[in-house]
């Protein structure tokens, strides 16, 4: 492809199996590091992401002769075998060596590179404030109050 010009961007979620809470702390950095070193070896740059505690935002360029699930299957399968290499206790929680959920999000970004961009730095922020609004007392529904009749 000496003379071939491409531009392949795509926005990406995925999560852990049962959507649990892991990436976070020591995980965090780990798993960070794990997902640009495999994206390194195949030649996928990644242009913007952020590691949330339940899923993780990726806006990367694949190259061309490679598929978008081809890319993901071995990011996801790769990256379990080294998080639960590095991080043995994990592989408890996730039983046969599965630390990802099935499947995936992809979009493709086109001209839209900027706005997905910041969609993926402001992730964390926008989920904080959501979180704070669905927050709620939750009442016990065996207490007096509510049971009292009116």
């Amino acid at each position: 492809m000496a003379h071939t010009k491409w531009m392949c961007k795509y926005h990406i979620v995925f999560t852990p199996k049962y959507r649990r809470k892991v990436i976070y702390n020591q995980y965090k950095e780990s798993i960070r590091d794990i997902l640009k070193q495999l994206c390194g070896y195949k030649g996928v740059e990644i242009i913007e992401g952020h590691l949330m505690p339940d899923h993780i935002h990726m806006l990367v360029s694949i190259p061309p002769k490679m598929s978008v699930s081809s890319f993901m299957g071995y990011l996801k399968g790769k990256s379990a075998l080294m998080i639960f290499d590095k991080h043995a206790q994990l592989k408890y929680k996730y039983g046969n060596r599965k630390f990802w959920a099935e499947g995936y999000y992809v979009s493709t970004v086109g001209l839209n590179e900027a706005t997905v961009a910041k969609y993926i730095r402001e992730q964390e922020a926008h989920d904080q404030a959501m979180d704070k609004l669905s927050v709620k007392e939750y009442e016990d529904p065996f207490s007096e109050k509510r049971n009292k009749k009116k």
